[in-house]
């Protein structure tokens, strides 16, 4: 009949494969279509709820990725090759322990994880873990302010014809900066459910540049026939990679993460979902920076000294070119920034609640406290930029409170997380104690080799 569609012969008998034939009018053409539709919508919605699944432990992977790990792995790539790889996915691995430890903290205890150290082994215990991790990131907030000028001063060099910034101008930046960012703490109404979007976003553009990079980086030939390194790679390097990826004080603040989000029980699943997923990110993007420095400097008998914004990004220029420095600037001002207001809540929440002044960042507190580390940050900063060597102190100051600080917060975890109480669903996995107990020896290890940095700084 003139109109129809035509139809295939098919075998006697063969009813449906006639009418799969002449799909879209037949019911089975239909019926597989629709199962494909949805197969594609349970597949959108298991990424999706993988997606809502992510949530507080992206916060901490935000302030870990700040520009001394970009720095650090950079260096690790170009001087240790592929070795650094097992180091940088084993750091990743201890690190989803010890923050699905906290985690579960968060949500299996009723009280904060100062408040139940106070409780439990006196008020002076918990002042002292606020203590030395306010202390510890109000010092190294000012490399987050010293990150901060050095990502934007390449901006501004190409927009003044390549007048380098001054001294007044890196001031009023790091003022502004800081002033900016404090206003926020305290106008803005849900300053967690903002910071949580802000973190999102800035860790999704860190990714795409370093994996676009990444990729093209690997499709395009050297310029340089590979030899085998002559010297030894900086183990102050590799320590140093360790250290920004497996970072205790980030994994601790997890705790009070969780309850911002008002997390309980019946997510502890959830959390370890979220705790997986995060650092996973946090390390794949480490790995990523690593093997493309790995690609761009490692085995260049031209060995190349990695100490600035403008050496690294040679990473970027087999995508960028030209616009190498501007795109790496780009992504070192995103891990600045994204590092820069976590980090100053991070010691401003502890030390508060250590205080028994509130955990919450609806409480004044903590505000003040955060308001107070950012300061810190800041005029250890101006007076790095004003005076060189006028910090050498305080860094070493710092470095002395790791050696103590770090395995004490891994241990006040592990604490928290092996009481008798927390029985039946409240009680942590073994595979999560496991990996956290393995963390603590490993930031003791660090904290022993910090120390010996430390003394030869000191008889130096």
């Amino acid at each position: 009949m003139a109109g129809e569609l035509p139809v295939a012969e098919s075998a006697p008998g063969n009813k449906e494969n006639a009418e799969t034939e002449t799909w879209p009018h037949s019911w089975v053409g239909f019926r597989k279509f629709g199962l494909a539709t949805g197969k594609c919508i349970c597949l959108h919605q298991h990424v999706k709820k993988l997606l809502q699944s992510i949530g507080p432990a992206i916060v901490v992977a935000a302030v870990v990725l700040g520009p001394g790990s970009i720095l650090t792995s950079s260096k690790v790539g170009a001087t240790f090759g592929p070795l650094g790889i097992p180091v940088i996915i084993g750091a990743a691995i201890l690190m989803i322990g010890m923050v699905a430890l906290a985690a579960r903290i968060g949500v299996v205890y009723e009280d904060s994880a100062c408040d139940e150290l106070s409780r439990r082994l006196g008020r002076q215990v918990a002042v002292l873990v606020g203590g030395i991790l306010f202390v510890l990131v109000a010092l190294f907030q000012s490399s987050n302010n010293i990150a901060l000028v050095a990502g934007l001063s390449p901006l501004v060099e190409m927009g003044t014809g390549g007048e380098p910034m001054g001294n007044t101008a890196k001031l009023v930046l790091l003022v502004v900066f800081n002033g900016f960012v404090i206003a926020c703490l305290y106008l803005m109404r849900d300053l967690y459910k903002s910071v949580e979007k802000l973190m999102k976003l800035l860790i999704g553009f860190m990714v795409i540049a370093f994996l676009v990079n990444f990729v093209v980086a690997y499709l395009t030939p050297r310029d340089f026939e590979p030899v085998t390194p002559e010297s030894k790679g900086d183990l102050i390097a590799l320590l140093g990679m360790i250290g920004t990826t497996f970072s205790v004080g980030g994994a601790f603040y997890q705790s009070y993460l969780v309850k911002e989000k008002g997390w309980g029980i019946p997510e502890a699943k959830r959390g370890v979902i979220d705790s997986v997923v995060s650092i996973s990110v946090l390390g794949m993007v480490t790995l990523v920076i690593l093997l493309t420095s790995t690609r761009v400097f490692f085995g260049d008998p031209n060995a190349v000294e990695l100490k600035s914004v403008d050496q690294v990004a040679r990473q970027l220029e087999p995508l960028f070119g030209a616009w190498a420095t501007v795109i790496f600037s780009l992504g070192i001002f995103a891990g600045a920034f994204s590092s820069f207001l976590v980090n100053s809540m991070i010691g401003g929440t502890v030390m508060a609640d250590s205080l028994g002044k509130g955990s919450r960042l609806t409480d004044s507190w903590p505000i003040h406290m955060t308001a107070a580390a950012l300061l810190v940050g800041m005029i250890v900063a101006i007076s790095s930029l004003l005076k060189e060597g006028s910090t050498v102190a305080l860094i070493t100051f710092a470095q002395a409170l790791t050696v103590l600080g770090i395995p004490i917060l891994a241990a006040a975890l592990i604490y928290l997380g092996t009481r008798k109480e927390l029985v039946s669903d409240r009680k942590v996995p073994g595979w999560i104690l496991g990996l956290a107990c393995v963390g603590l020896v490993v930031s003791i290890v660090l904290a022993i080799r910090t120390a010996m940095a430390v003394w030869d700084k000191i008889q130096g």
